[in-house]
């Protein structure tokens, strides 16, 4: 038997229920892993709310690290006892126990704690494909200027800190001066309190009036429209998240005249779907952890019982950096 958190229906976070659940052993391609730490993410609302609908009842979770229990017919990268982290589908990581496909399950470095581990790999990884893979026709050079949303959170962090490995100039924007202070701390060139300023005209004003290459914008509805405001001529608009709410229908003539701009709509599970590739990213991400180059803050822990409050301060915007649920 495992605690397991299940959702009966879409909903808010008082959907979200402690339940006891029977946990089998690992069919051919698949591991059985016990947590020491679950991430949290706001994919999770997604799932949580419906956004992204769930077949119910539902467990949901993209992330975590632990011990493997078994290990399913085929699999050859993971022994039992390997330590390991994941950022996978399908969602199940709420619990304390599961048996999920192997493929996108990595061994966790000896250097690397389970609850580094369970909070860095889905925003690492994200980090990872957007300064790595998700990058504007032009490309990306040292000294090159980027603005990425959501500066504080924990793909933020993560972002501004590998940006500045890079030689990249990340122009972060968040919510009060106390997360922007904690942008420029983590590398930020140059943060925006959106709440005070309008942002499309101060990165035209940090830019010299040219604009950047590539905005990175996990916000969605509230700004998408200024955020095609802050690009130069053959831009990206690089969109990965729906904070605020999904980007209404917009006419793509619009990105004629605003340039003969790029728009592209990225989810990570694309960039994850081979095990060669999430490998890959992987072995970056711990890499460029492990030289200290990226170091991954956790603002916030919460007991797996206390999971409804976790979500209500995730969604109200009280959180900083990367959260991650206790067992």
């Amino acid at each position: 038997m495992s605690l397991a958190v299940q959702i009966r229906q879409h909903g808010g976070p008082e959907e979200l229920q402690v339940v006891d659940v029977t946990v089998g052993n690992p069919g051919p391609g698949e591991v059985r892993i016990r947590h020491h730490a679950i991430g949290l993410n706001f994919i999770d609302v997604y799932h949580r709310t419906g956004l992204y609908p769930l077949t119910m009842p539902a467990t949901i979770g993209m992330e975590g690290a632990g011990v493997i229990e078994a290990v399913g017919e085929g699999v050859t990268h993971l022994q039992v006892g390997d330590r390991a982290a994941y950022a996978s589908n399908p969602p199940g990581a709420y619990c304390e126990v599961r048996v999920m496909p192997a493929k996108c399950v990595c061994k966790l470095p000896d250097a690397i704690s389970f609850e580094t581990g369970a909070a860095m790999m889905l925003k690492g990884l994200t980090a990872q494909y957007l300064l790595k893979k998700t990058r504007p026709v032009e490309g990306l050079e040292p000294g090159d200027f980027v603005l990425f949303h959501a500066a504080a959170g924990g793909v933020g962090l993560i972002a501004s800190q590998w940006a500045k490995a890079l030689g990249l100039q990340l122009i972060g924007t968040a919510g009060s001066d106390a997360k922007c202070q904690l942008a420029l701390a983590n590398g930020a060139a140059h943060a925006i309190n959106y709440q005070q300023e309008d942002f499309a005209a101060r990165v035209k004003e940090i830019t010299g009036g040219k604009g950047v290459k590539v905005v990175y914008d996990s916000v969605g509805k509230d700004t998408w429209d200024k955020s095609l405001e802050c690009l130069r001529p053959f831009g990206l608009m690089a969109s990965f998240g729906n904070a605020s709410g999904p980007v209404p229908p917009f006419a793509p003539g619009s990105l004629g005249a605003k340039g003969s701009l790029y728009v592209t709509r990225q989810t990570l599970f694309t960039h994850i779907a081979t095990r060669e590739a999430t490998q890959t990213m992987a072995d970056d991400l711990f890499a460029v952890v492990a030289s200290g180059q990226v170091k991954i803050h956790i603002d916030q822990r919460y007991p797996l019982a206390e999971v409804q409050q976790a979500h209500r301060d995730l969604e109200a915007r009280k959180t900083t950096g990367c959260t991650i649920l206790t067992l």
